[in-house]
């Protein structure tokens, strides 16, 4: 997709700087990616803040383990 965006230069220098990328464009792909990816594990995290995980009553590591072990 093709955008014109109005974005400060130094941000611009600062993004290609910290991404590696080979240009504007691929610098600005890298650092999208990064905080879509970013947003999604802070909403996750988010998630399990508000419904903690709960394991079973009888859980123990070592029974993981063995199931593991098994296939």
């Amino acid at each position: 997709m093709k955008v014109t965006a109005l974005l400060p230069e130094d941000l611009i220098r600062e993004v290609r700087k910290i991404s590696g990328g080979r240009n504007i464009t691929e610098s600005i792909r890298i650092a999208l990616e990064d905080y879509v990816s970013r947003q999604r594990l802070k909403k996750a995290m988010q998630k399990v803040k508000e419904k903690p995980l709960q394991f079973l009553d009888d859980f123990t590591a070592e029974k993981v383990r063995s199931k593991n072990r098994e296939a």
